[in-house]
């Protein structure tokens, strides 16, 4: 009887001990759904459920398949691997996904009759998207095709068993290396197709350059969209559409102005093709329209849409009279079609929930040919889950974090807008509160300020940003000039001219906040990352109004920037006038590297050390400054991180941990 009573006392005291505020640690509990993809019928939807493994700091997922109506919720897979991107087939009883289950990424083909499961690929190299043929016989693929490129530094034949140095490694393309996946190998990326009933992939296209988005119009003939230009790399965004004859290699192009041209969809009756592009203005922030052309090329026609919003995930409707499309307007992310005519109708909002560290905009859907819908559903209180509808009806299906937000408390998320001291442009944005919110105190607030910087903010759950506001701060994010959803005009305010009035906007947030009487003036931070790390830079080279900073994976010099980005022919042509050694003065006025001799805030600087899109030598340069300056600083280095810190949940809490602790460490 003693044992038992033991036993019941250090239950409850476990129980007792429970936290019910949002802790860095419950990241590793967080679960949403990715890739929905509604069956042909619209009966059913296949998704994929995305997990954390706290023991191998890495992320899984697994497929699901579930009733229209939300019943009959059921895995597919199941286990500690990546099963993706899941396809229906066309008549609905079996589908395709990808798998690491065998170590490298393959295809794998599922019979729902048979509930039985097969490999379909054992290829070396990377899988990128995989759609069916129109006579579900065959899949479509691309995949990366090493080449050997002939070597100009020669070095003698090393001694038998000598152990020596690795070759030296040559470089002569503009575009040498990317974030995320580091220095470019040689080689391309080739479309391929594979009998369904097994066999060789058999590659159809001899491309020079990268191909993507291939897409069936026929079993003889496919389109895709690339940017086979001779001078591609220094124009990366003059893509075109082509057409590819399967039996004899040749490809056609079927688009030829100057602007990127994209995302081909074919329609249902095989004779039309709907895509995205516009006609280069060399401007920092442009507009995707749609475009629907014969499947020859002919009569290309601009849909004319009055919308001042830019447009993604294009779909032809069931019976090829709609175009549905998803767009973001005001920080939310909607669902809508458009006729043929250009006449727009809105379908749902609430897209979202696929960046959850921080609120951006991150979302999909798919369509059934009876234009039944299956979405990712998030917002303020929750990551990705899984939504249907049709005829503008929306039905959430699933709930993934309802067991550990059943106890664990967030902080309330409101809605703001306020006027700029500059121009009176209106700018919207949204605090977090803390949980037990009590108005009568006084709460110091973190300013978070998003990237891009040609992006947006919105009605979406943030893991980064509530674990602040779980431990005690406000949290005010907002979208200045410079963000998109707000159009076209808004954006560009920035054009040539970033960053310098958005920190105006931010400030006049300040402002109206301060104005709260539970904001304690006396305690403000800031933080941000990428293009939100240039204006935290920015931000403590004006003004000594915060306790504390941190700049995270910043650009502080533009001039050194724009020459060893990840991305060297885009940057110095569309946020800048000219080459920087032609415009020296401009680069440099707009760099906070110009303005650390003012700083006095205490500012951390944190970055991946892989991060090739700001690389670390950015952060070490300002680093170096204010430290020669004498001003209370630290660099943090996040091993083994690029550009997206967070891609490993360990990461993501060690960034919050970093930012919580420098501003504790200042805070009254």
């Amino acid at each position: 009887m003693k044992k038992l009573i033991f036993i019941i006392l250090i239950s409850f005291n476990i129980y007792s001990q429970r936290s019910e505020t949002f802790d860095p640690i419950d990241i590793f509990d967080l679960e949403y759904v990715s890739n929905p993809q509604i069956s042909p019928d619209g009966n059913l939807v296949l998704y994929q459920r995305n997990s954390k493994d706290i023991m191998t700091d890495k992320n899984y997922s697994s497929i699901w398949i579930i009733d229209f109506d939300g019943s009959n919720n059921r895995p597919i897979t199941t286990g500690n691997k990546k099963d993706s991107s899941p396809i229906w087939s066309n008549t609905g009883d079996k589908f395709i996904f990808k798998s690491d289950r065998d170590g490298k990424t393959q295809i794998y083909l599922y019979d729902l009759k048979n509930n039985s499961t097969q490999k379909l690929t054992n290829l070396q190299s990377s899988i990128g998207s995989i759609k069916w043929s129109p006579d579900d016989k065959f899949i479509l693929f691309t995949s990366f095709v090493p080449e050997e490129k002939k070597k100009l530094v020669k070095m003698p034949k090393k001694p038998k068993g000598a152990k020596w140095n690795d070759p030296p490694v040559e470089i002569s393309d503009v575009n040498y290396k990317y974030d995320s996946s580091g220095f470019r190998k040689p080689g391309v990326n080739q479309i391929f197709i594979l009998p369904v009933e097994g066999g060789t992939p058999r590659q159809v296209s001899n491309l020079n350059k990268n191909g993507a988005q291939a897409q069936w119009i026929s079993n003889n003939s496919i389109v895709f969209s690339a940017n086979l230009h001779e001078d591609s790399e220094l124009n990366p965004n003059n893509s075109e559409i082509y057409l590819l004859d399967i039996s004899s290699g040749k490809h056609t192009a079927l688009t030829d102005r100057i602007g990127p041209d994209f995302s081909p969809i074919v329609s249902n009756d095989k004779t039309k093709i709907a895509y995205l592009g516009y006609d280069d203005e060399y401007l920092g922030y442009q507009q995707n329209s749609i475009y629907i052309m014969n499947i020859d090329g002919t009569n290309k026609v601009k849909l004319p849409t009055d919308l001042d919003r830019n447009i993604s995930n294009i779909n032809w409707s069931g019976d090829d009279k709609e175009i549905f499309f998803q767009y973001d307007d005001k920080g939310m992310t909607k669902l809508a079609y458009t006729s043929l005519k250009g006449k727009i109708l809105d379908v749902i909002d609430e897209i979202g929930g696929l960046s959850y560290g921080r609120p951006y905009n991150g979302g999909t859907y798919s369509l059934s040919k009876n234009d039944k819908y299956s979405f990712t559903f998030g917002n303020v209180y929750n990551p990705a889950d899984l939504a249907t509808g049709s005829k503008g009806s929306k039905r959430r299906l699933t709930n993934l974090n309802d067991d550990l937000f059943k106890y664990k408390k967030l902080g309330k998320v409101e809605e703001i807008w306020y006027k700029s001291s500059v121009g009176g442009e209106m700018i919207q944005g949204w605090i977090i509160k803390p949980p037990n919110f009590d108005e009568s105190k006084k709460y110091p607030l973190i300013l978070e300020i998003h990237g891009g910087p040609f992006s947006n903010y919105g009605f979406r759950f943030s893991a980064e940003l509530q674990l602040f506001a779980s431990k005690g701060y406000i949290v005010l994010y907002t979208n200045p000039r410079g963000s998109t959803s707000y159009g076209k005009r808004f954006a560009n305010l920035i054009h040539h001219n970033y960053p310098n009035e958005d920190y105006d906007d931010l400030m006049s947030g300040i402002d109206y906040m301060s104005s709260k009487e539970y904001v304690d003036e006396n305690n403000l931070f800031v933080t941000g990352g990428s293009g939100g790390g240039v204006l935290t830079a920015w931000i403590v080279g004006k003004t000594d109004r915060f306790k504390a900073a941190v700049v995270a994976k910043p650009v502080i010099n533009w001039y050194s920037f724009v020459l060893y980005a990840d991305n060297i022919g885009y940057f110095y042509k569309y946020w800048f006038k000219d080459l920087p050694w032609n415009d020296v003065e401009n680069y440099m006025k707009r760099s906070p590297i110009s303005y650390v001799k003012n700083v006095s805030t205490p500012t951390m600087i944190l970055t991946g050390e892989k991060d090739f899109r700001t690389p670390m030598a950015e952060s070490e340069q300002f680093y170096a400054g204010l430290k020669l300056n004498k001003v209370e600083t630290m660099l943090v280095r996040i091993p083994n991180a690029n550009h997206g810190i967070s891609s490993r949940p360990s990461n993501l809490i060690a960034k919050v941990n970093s930012i919580l602790a420098w501003f504790e460490k200042y805070k009254d």
